[in-house]
């Protein structure tokens, strides 16, 4: 059985035991989660939401929370001596999917 869900602004293809980096989420290491906006679930049957789907659910544990790779910006005009350089790290959350109910 699998599900599309979506957080952060993305949209997940999922299934039990599956580990995924999204954007960051409040909660500590361990801590369940439920992700309500389900807009798909897959198997024997498929269901599909207008958009979401009602009483479906996916449940998942935080197993880390920390930052991504660095992404490193460069900006310069030319001719001017205009060079500026800054990088950025973004927050995320890496869970566990544990449990799917449609």
């Amino acid at each position: 059985m699998y599900a599309v869900i979506k957080t952060g602004g993305k949209q997940y293809k999922v299934s039990a035991g599956d580990l995924l980096k999204v954007e960051k989420l409040d909660g500590a290491v361990g801590d369940s989660i439920e992700l309500n906006e389900v807009l798909m679930v897959g198997g024997e049957e498929v269901k599909i939401g207008t958009p979401l789907l009602p009483n479906a659910k996916v449940t998942a544990q935080i197993v880390e929370q920390g930052k991504d790779k660095k992404i490193l910006v460069f900006k310069s005009k030319r001719r001017k001596n205009y060079r500026k350089k800054y990088g950025h790290r973004q927050p995320l959350t890496r869970l566990k999917i544990t449990n799917i109910e449609a």
